[in-house]
């Protein structure tokens, strides 16, 4: 488990996030304070009949620990938050629902900093921005960690289990606030599961994945979801088969002219 019980003493102990040495390249917008929009009065838009129905508990039993999870977002709008983030070495605000209508989002939690599954999903992410960026999408990464804490990691090199310089934002949530809002917050525990988000440019979940916290994520497949969800956007009288790739065959969702997909496979 990428933050067992086994190393909360060590992390505790070894964790910089405190340390006075920690100073950005600009603290003039510095606050210790976060600002979140009030998720308790989120209105969901429905984009599907399972949103009208009773919200149902699942459980997902798992080392050792049991996970609630509500009704899937995918479908309705996301919900907006506002938090500081570190970007740059600076401190930063975020704003989910800035980029509604210019960009879309790819939307990531992770446990906790100074972890060890999470920084080889955050630099992978980190080095694979410019293929992301260039089909105009912006990577968020949130965890329940202060700034303070992110700005720590993100100082401290590769080699040494840190991030280095990372090419998109990382989201505070020391409150905990958005973990909960997007259903992935583990409430006993009070870290998130590793949840992903693919929100298209009309602030719409479109996709989601949780793991649990020992199994790394995909850029190529979260890179290749994204890719269908655009291609169907665009083109809204075709669909993606199972795998697709850009440039491969497309399916018409019909019961005759399928077959044309069918006859070529």
């Amino acid at each position: 488990m990428a933050c067992s019980s086994a190393s909360a003493a060590l992390l505790s102990s070894t964790n910089p996030r405190n340390s006075s040495y920690i100073s950005p390249k600009s603290s003039s917008n510095l606050s210790q304070t976060l600002s979140f929009s009030n998720t308790s009065s989120i209105n969901f838009r429905s984009k599907s009949l399972r949103s009208n129905l009773p919200a149902r508990a699942s459980t997902t039993r798992r080392s050792g620990f049991v996970v609630k999870a509500g009704l899937p977002l995918v479908g309705n709008v996301a919900p907006d938050f506002e938090a500081e983030a570190v970007f740059d070495q600076e401190f930063i605000k975020v704003k989910l629902s800035d980029y509604i209508g210019k960009k879309y989002v790819i939307l990531f939690f992770y446990p906790l900093d100074f972890t060890f599954v999470c920084p080889t999903e955050i630099t992978a992410f980190s080095d694979r921005h410019a293929e992301f960026d260039k089909i105009n999408t912006e990577i968020l990464g949130v965890s329940v960690d202060s700034v303070f804490s992110h700005l720590a990691w993100v100082q401290t090199d590769r080699k040494s289990g840190g991030l280095g310089d990372l090419n998109y934002p990382l989201v505070s949530d020391v409150t905990k606030s958005i973990s909960k809002a997007f259903n992935v917050l583990i409430e006993d525990q009070g870290i998130a599961l590793r949840g992903l988000f693919i929100i298209d440019k009309e602030g719409v979940i479109q996709h989601s994945t949780i793991n649990n916290l020992a199994i790394g994520r995909s850029v190529d497949e979260t890179l290749r979801t994204l890719q269908a969800l655009q291609f169907v956007q665009e083109n809204p009288d075709e669909v993606c088969p199972a795998g697709w790739k850009p440039g491969e065959k497309s399916m018409k969702p019909d019961p005759k002219l399928s077959k044309e997909y069918f006859a070529a496979v």
